[in-house]
């Protein structure tokens, strides 16, 4: 997926650059679906984000 000259995975890359490895995935994984949500599944991929968000925030959570 790309927007512009930027493509997706390497937004995804720059955003979770030093994060541990399961938030860099949730919130990898959250930016990828709101990145597509208008070209792909809507709603679906919003609901998506969601989820990985609240993954991440739990995460974040137990750490504190």
């Amino acid at each position: 997926y790309n927007t512009g000259d930027i493509e997706c995975i390497d937004a995804i890359r720059a955003a979770v650059s030093g994060l541990p490895g399961f938030e860099g995935f949730c919130a990898g994984n959250a930016i990828k679906y709101i990145w597509r949500y208008k070209h792909k599944n809507g709603t679906q991929d919003i609901d998506k984000a969601i989820w990985y968000l609240e993954r991440l925030k739990g995460e974040v959570d137990e750490r504190s």
